[in-house]
């Protein structure tokens, strides 16, 4: 019998879903008030960045995938902030920093959340910065109430921010003690500062909506809010995980030059339809690619969650994560042969590395230049944990009746990597560990550039016109769990719900995004409700068994039925407050 952890939520007028329940309702208050799906992904956004502090912020990061009605394309925001134009591979080396640190001021780019809804509303939204702010200047002020995950976390960081990061715990520590579950919480803070940026576009409103909304984006990089935070990062230095004190390197340059890019996304055909990521200033070329492999074997035969679909798929995900650590980086300053890794000719080489037992080396391809010296197997340390993060993401879909699509997924920024910005209510984010301090490779480290983000929205389209909008938080798991509710979707013929809810399996085999970049070759972690028959065969065939395990996973995502004039989504959530809504 199938397990169904939520029911699919159906609608016409709309569907949203998000990372909590709050926020779900925020967004479709807009799709409500006649907004369209970037309204809604816009308030759910920055009402995330207050009910999960955990999970993402407003110094943080979120990569957005949109999909225009009016333009039938689909759009990539570049929501990544780049790096201090000081901080290079050469500092690093002066002051004895062989690994970016996961935590304190070092890993922090340009804070790129507001910028990002920012360019995202005033393209193809319809509202104004003041209305879909309203409702997470409503949580923020008036408050709203403490729920376990939330509480949880502040409680085993308590020790820490009363030792470390006394700005963290006049906000998180109200009277000094852990809110209690259900008690409201308030980050007056925050309200201030988004209250900030509606006070400027309100000033600017006279010269259109669209120049309003950049004169409060302006607020943000060019005002009192960039001000704060560069003479609080470097009036208050802070220990890192390291041991380590030091100040923040980011500058009012740095804030006020920093801006997103609206660009074309990198898209692959697989079975009729056509599915569009993010660039490699984010993993996503790892699914496309992925995908291209996968693409030449009939999984359906194999059935779902059988040894031979789980073993297929492991094997693929190998040879393409391996291309990530070989190619991947910032494409404005590093060279991606994406004409190759993306093509059919290169999946076939890849596809033919597949045999009938696990590979246990680091295999990345030959994109034409040979295979890369600066990459080899050595390059991973034993980790039995294997799938390391020092923090942890949200996600959020909408999709509205005229089939404008958002995906998104926001992330950094975290409460437990850096100190509250006083008087701003949130911290910095630390994606900069993700960067390399080797020059040979890409994703190296250099003044303003983008770090290869985890963070991977996806959306799907069949002829050009909407069809899917979804993603997860995960870290190095997203384009591994969310490919398998995409094939469970696609090639398995599930719907939105029993696609989610399906078991799940993820690879630890290639070095970890995050500080300490820990790996195990060869690891793989299984969903408890995969047969024992199943991981003993996968066992035999020389697989690393790791955690059997049932995660609180927050996958979501969306479906855009044309035919029926129906729109369904879900959410997997075991426990969590994870929702969608529809009507």
């Amino acid at each position: 019998m199938a397990f169904f952890s939520r029911p699919m939520v159906m609608g016409r007028r709309g569907v949203v879903a998000s990372g909590h329940y709050l926020a779900s309702a925020a967004g479709f208050r807009m799709i409500e008030q006649g907004g369209n799906a970037v309204d809604a992904a816009a308030a759910m956004g920055f009402c995330l960045a207050v009910l999960e502090p955990h999970q993402n912020g407003l110094g943080g990061e979120v990569p957005i995938l949109v999909y225009s009605a009016r333009d039938g394309r689909v759009h990539a925001i570049s929501g990544v902030g780049w790096s201090p134009a000081s901080f290079t591979i050469d500092w690093c080396r002066a002051h004895g920093i062989e690994m970016i640190p996961g935590d304190g001021y070092l890993p922090a780019t340009v804070p790129a959340v507001v910028g990002t809804w920012a360019a995202a509303l005033a393209r193809f939204g319809t509202m104004t910065f003041s209305q879909v702010l309203q409702p997470a200047i409503e949580l923020a002020e008036g408050g709203f109430a403490m729920y376990d995950e939330l509480h949880n976390m502040i409680a085993s960081l308590a020790e820490t921010f009363r030792s470390r990061y006394p700005s963290s715990a006049q906000v998180y520590l109200p009277g000094g003690r852990v809110p209690e579950v259900g008690e409201l919480f308030r980050n007056p803070d925050i309200a201030g500062v988004l209250k900030r940026l509606c006070r400027a576009e309100e000033a600017a409103k006279g010269r259109g909506r669209v120049a309003a909304i950049e004169a409060a984006a302006c607020a943000f990089y060019r005002g009192e809010v960039a001000g704060r935070i560069v003479d609080f990062i470097t009036r208050n230095p802070v220990l890192d995980a390291s041991g380590r004190e030091h100040a923040g390197l980011l500058t009012a340059d740095d804030m006020a030059g920093w801006q997103p890019a609206v660009e074309a996304p990198l898209s692959v055909d697989y079975r009729g339809l056509t599915v569009h990521k993010c660039s490699s200033w984010t993993q996503g070329p790892a699914f496309l690619q992925q995908l291209t492999i996968l693409e030449g074997f009939d999984l359906r035969a194999m059935g779902p969650c059988s040894a031979d679909c789980i073993h297929t798929w492991i094997e693929c995900a190998k040879l393409a994560f391996a291309d990530r650590e070989a190619y991947y980086g910032d494409p404005l300053l590093d060279r991606v042969p994406f004409d190759v890794l993306l093509s059919k000719d290169y999946a076939a080489r890849r596809r033919s590395l597949i045999g009938p037992t696990a590979s246990m080396e680091l295999r990345p391809g030959d994109a034409g230049n040979g295979i890369p010296d600066y990459l080899s197997f050595d390059v991973l340390a034993d980790n039995r944990r294997g799938l390391h993060s020092s923090g942890d993401t949200t996600h959020l879909d909408a999709i509205d009746s005229e089939g404008n699509m958002v995906a998104a997924t926001p992330s950094g920024g975290w409460i437990q990597s850096s100190p509250v910005i006083a008087g701003l209510g949130f911290p910095l984010g630390t994606r900069g560990q993700m960067f390399y301090l080797d020059a040979r490779r890409p994703n190296a480290l250099a003044p303003h550039k983008r770090p290869r983000a985890t963070l991977t929205p996806t959306i799907v389209t069949r002829n050009g016109k909407p069809l899917m909008a979804f993603g997860t938080p995960g870290g190095d798991c997203q384009d591994q769990w969310t490919l398998q509710f995409f094939i469970n979707c696609v090639d398995f013929g599930m719907d939105v719900q029993a696609a989610l809810d399906a078991p799940e399996f993820a690879i630890g085999h290639v070095p970890s995004s995050f500080y300490p970049r820990g790996a195990a070759p060869g690891w793989v972690g299984l969903d408890r409700r995969i047969p024992q028959h199943v991981i003993d065969e996968l066992a035999r065939r020389g697989h690393v068994i790791g955690a059997i395990r049932e995660d609180p996973i927050k996958m979501m995502g969306i479906v855009y039925d044309a035919d029926r004039g129906v729109i369904r989504g879900g959410v997997r959530s075991t426990g969590g407050v994870t929702s969608a809504i529809g009507w």
